[in-house]
């Protein structure tokens, strides 16, 4: 392969991670976003109406040929993505290897793995056409995953998750406990009343775990203890639901401002010489876009920072 083919290689392959992933701010990017966004929530739809007995029986061709093509675009997606990520690290061209360093961050991505799981229940049909796969195809409902890829919000979450994780199992290690501690009482307390319910501690402990979701358990006490313990019990559950939220609330607010300290830091960077190129620009709408911040902000967050190098230059 002559050096000017590769050239060309590399440059198709660098603007279809661009385009495919966002990093640049451009109307074939926007395009991309807004087609892929709307099929899948055409397939959302597509799949809820699927489900009524009188319209899949009336509509089984329309909806097929409408599945066939969602899978055709979504595993040309899923191809392009695999393939263009092996420019995402260009910086590291001269490292060994670098090309799958960006393919396998991707394919073993959250992100990767719902585009991967959201498609094959459509080739598995077609391997096993005689299977019963139902439950399978289910799984294309996981496409509606992929238009958090457009929005930071959900990214967010997670983040916010994991770097709280050490507050999670503190919550998670007390639930344990305290799923011990009540249905081995609600055994001892209401076993020789209700023996075909409370019949053993592991059955306590499914009538424990009802009662933190759904605050109830589906029992009714029939003593004096157990309805104390059935009370204590929804407190309990009340008390932990308002930890996990505020840890979250908390957690999620910080990688916000984060995500906003991260933005003003790259504006101070572009500041810094006094000139804004071409390419800045496009750098910090796409940081713009993946960080899922308002024109008022990014407005907001540039005066600041302009108004502070105009004091510290006439200091």
């Amino acid at each position: 392969m002559s050096a000017t083919s590769l050239s060309t290689y590399a440059r198709l392959q660098k603007r279809t991670y661009e385009i495919l992933d966002g990093s640049v701010a451009d109307r074939s990017s926007r395009v991309c976003e807004i087609f892929i966004a709307l099929l899948v929530v055409a397939n959302v739809v597509s799949i809820i109406l699927e489900s009524v007995h009188s319209l899949h029986e009336a509509f089984e061709y329309e909806f097929h040929i409408f599945d066939t093509f969602s899978v055709v675009v979504f595993s040309m997606e899923y191809v392009l993505r695999v393939w263009s990520y092996g420019a995402k690290y260009t910086h590291a061209a001269q490292e060994k290897g670098s090309a799958w360093k960006g393919r396998k961050e991707y394919l073993f991505s959250v992100f990767g793995l719902v585009d991967f799981f959201s498609t094959v229940p459509f080739y598995l049909q077609l391997l096993f056409p005689g299977a019963d796969l139902r439950v399978l195809r289910m799984f294309r409902l996981l496409r509606i995953f992929k238009l958090s890829r457009y929005n930071s919000a959900m990214e967010d979450m997670f983040e916010a998750i994991k770097s709280e994780r050490d507050s999670f199992s503190s919550a998670l290690f007390l639930l344990l406990i305290s799923c011990l501690l009540f249905s081995s009482l609600i055994y001892i307390i209401e076993g020789h009343d209700q023996p075909e319910v409370f019949r053993s501690i592991p059955a306590a402990m499914h009538w424990f775990i009802l009662t933190i979701i759904a605050g109830w358990g589906n029992v009714d006490p029939v003593t004096y203890l157990g309805t104390v313990l059935v009370v204590v019990t929804q407190i309990l559950a009340i008390a932990l639901a308002a930890i996990l939220t505020g840890v979250v609330a908390t957690a999620y607010t910080a990688q916000v401002q984060r995500r906003e300290s991260l933005y003003e830091m790259e504006v101070r960077e572009v500041l810094a010489d006094g000139v804004v190129t071409e390419e800045e620009q496009l750098k910090l709408k796409a940081l713009q876009a993946k960080f899922g911040m308002s024109n008022e902000q990014v407005e907001a967050i540039a005066l600041q920072v302009q108004a502070e190098k105009a004091a510290k230059d006439a200091s």
